[in-house]
């Protein structure tokens, strides 16, 4: 290959890969402007599944497929194991620590609607946790971790400092998505999001352990909740 032929190719690298970022800059502002539109100007139906819905479609037709949102073989599911449960203590035990810190300035976090019923009713808890699976965990974390998250990292370029970026975007965004939770649900939720995008890292960036770290979560909610011990 000739100097002047090198040159041509790199120059279309160039070309493309900027494309590409602009691309996921435009995406990553759409899907900002849904969160946003949805739970603080409820201009548009809820987020999570327009989020999942333009994340399959868009990873379909150029991100590679599933693979590019995360949906990988993991490297250990020892390790994927390792890190959900890890989550569950670590995101427990600050969500004890946060609301008493804002409970002088701020009003409690206001619970998901329909929290009340599950109370020693168990088809409402079953129904809780059929939500929690497949909208939660399922949706959440397509939207918020696959798609979310890689769009800001792609769009920074890729490296180490973009996934930080996209890790900082993707929780901001996910406190947001919990708008009715009021603002200690909003910074709860947002620091939930910074632990689940830590996991997904670790795991490298195989979202089952996510999916697994959510639903376990929200799972271990339902149950102290139907016990009356989740006040």
């Amino acid at each position: 290959m000739t100097s002047n032929s090198r040159t041509d190719l790199e120059a279309v690298v160039a070309r493309e890969t900027l494309r590409e970022r602009i691309l996921s800059g435009a995406e990553l502002a759409a899907a900002a402007w849904i969160v946003i539109g949805h739970n603080v100007f409820h201009v548009f139906p809820n987020e999570v599944a327009i989020l999942a819905v333009v994340a399959l479609v868009s990873a379909r037709l150029m991100r590679g497929g599933l693979e590019g949102l995360g949906f990988r073989r993991p490297r250990s599911w020892r390790l994927v194991v390792g890190l959900a449960l890890g989550f569950v203590v670590v995101r427990w035990g600050i969500g004890y620590i946060v609301e008493p810190l804002t409970a002088s300035f701020w009003p409690p976090i206001h619970a998901p609607k329909g929290t009340d019923q599950i109370v020693g009713n168990p088809l409402a808890a079953l129904a809780a946790l059929g939500l929690i699976w497949t909208f939660a965990a399922f949706g959440e974390e397509i939207g918020y971790r696959g798609y979310i998250m890689g769009r800001a990292a792609h769009m920074f370029g890729g490296g180490r400092a973009a996934w930080f970026a996209g890790v900082s975007i993707s929780a901001v965004l996910f406190g947001y998505g919990h708008f009715y939770k009021g603002p200690a649900g909003i910074l709860d939720s947002g620091i939930a999001g910074l632990l689940m995008a830590g996991v997904y890292l670790a795991s490298g960036r195989c979202l089952w352990t996510c999916i697994l770290a959510h639903g376990l979560s929200d799972t271990l909610a339902v149950v102290l909740t139907y016990l009356g011990m989740n006040s």
